[in-house]
């Protein structure tokens, strides 16, 4: 899937990325910043005062002083320093600020939400193997990029099989002029993340995305520790690993343990073992709707308040044997309340909701076309968000 969309839309990229601070935490000391995500300002002294930092943390802590234990001591220090060398490779989030045109380049840049480790970078290289994945601090910054020619694509996620939708993304889909252009499925494996030496006991709070935190509760409900949500997995994982926590944990995937050098204390801890992300990838331009593989359509439409009126919208797809995988309901920003005159009860104010609808058909499919100039017979608005081939494979 991800191959047939990329030589269908592709572009000529921009390569050289931006580069900013990141803002995921307001927490985060300047210090502690430079050393995670600025890693071309640590100098060598700093490294040397990081490892002998955590050599005397060892020190104080450590009551045997024998060759083993001396030898296990030098062995986290060294790790612990290639983890700091190590981020210097890490690319930096882009934020609103570093949104400008850079130069011609021919490797395929998709954006994502969040920092390295991120579900959504896993999501992105499922997508479009072999890309350049461009963090983003937030989800209309990933939107923004990709309309600005910064980056080719952006894979964001749009609903979970246990958090269920992510309203956000629901609603910068009308706010900006992008296309779906496919769609790829990822399963969701959480981890309790901590920094080497706590024990599940010693944690009494425990970071991660809304949605992650969703999806572990009953684990964490268990645990008993207070649960706060920041902006997202992999950012609480760097959060922790940052600040030393001795007891606080994190939320995270696999990935994100290793490249923040924290310790997983427990593996899948999600809810329910099918626990499954829905993303989408994100073009300026849609992609040419075909017949030869099963296809999805996403559409927007708004209509008049009346007795019926949301069963007629829906029954032009019913009648062509049109299968309807998903209906999503938001308030219109614009105008959330409407007023309508009742006879009886006079003058009542409805909400003005805007109805989000994914169908298994192509536009290429005359039935499709068909229901959606029927559709348009009615409706006060009506926009196609794209029609692009459904995710098949294995997950």
């Amino acid at each position: 899937m991800a191959t047939t969309t990329t030589t269908t839309v592709y572009r000529p990229s921009l390569s050289e990325k931006p580069i900013s601070k990141i803002s995921c935490f307001n927490q985060i000391t300047r210090r502690t910043r430079n050393l995670f995500m600025n890693p071309s300002s640590l100098k060598k002294s700093d490294l040397g005062s990081v490892k002998a930092s955590i050599q005397d943390d060892n020190d104080k802590k450590s009551s045997s002083n024998n060759l083993g234990g001396e030898a296990k001591k030098k062995a986290q220090a060294l790790e612990l320093q290639r983890i700091f060398e190590d981020s210097q490779s890490l690319p930096k989030p882009l934020s609103i600020n570093d949104l400008s045109p850079s130069a011609n380049g021919a490797r395929l840049r998709v954006a994502y939400q969040g920092v390295p480790g991120a579900y959504s970078e896993l999501a992105a290289g499922k997508a479009y193997p072999n890309c350049e994945a461009v963090p983003c601090e937030q989800f209309d910054v990933a939107f923004n990029a990709v309309e600005r020619w910064i980056v080719d694509r952006a894979v964001l996620p749009i609903e979970n099989s246990l958090g269920g939708s992510i309203h956000r993304n629901y609603d910068l889909l009308l706010r900006h002029n992008l296309h779906i252009v496919g769609e790829v499925r990822l399963s969701i494996r959480h981890c309790l993340l901590a920094n080497y030496g706590v024990e599940i006991g010693n944690l009494s709070r425990v970071l991660s995305h809304p949605q992650a935190l969703a999806q572990c509760e009953n684990t964490l409900t268990k645990l008993g520790v207070a649960r706060e949500a920041v902006d997202d997995t992999a950012g609480a994982a760097q959060f922790v690993a940052a600040n030393k926590f001795r007891d606080v944990g994190a939320v995270a995937s696999e990935g994100a343990a290793k490249i923040y050098g924290l310790n997983i204390l427990r593996e899948n801890i999600q809810d329910d073992t099918d626990n499954i992300t829905r993303f989408l990838m994100l073009a300026r331009e849609p992609i040419i709707p075909g017949t030869d593989r099963p296809f999805k359509t996403s559409i927007v439409f708004s209509l008049e308040e009346g007795p019926g009126m949301l069963f007629k919208a829906l029954a032009v797809f019913a009648m062509r044997q049109i299968n309807l995988t998903k209906i999503e309901s938001r308030p219109q920003r614009k105008r959330p309340m409407r007023t309508s005159d009742d006879n009886s009860n006079g003058s009542q104010k409805y909400f003005d909701y805007l109805f989000y609808v994914d169908f298994e058909a192509s536009m290429a499919d005359p039935n499709s076309q068909n229901a959606l100039g029927h559709l348009k017979e009615f409706a006060t608005f009506l926009r196609v968000l794209g029609s692009y081939p459904t995710d098949t494979g294995t997950l």
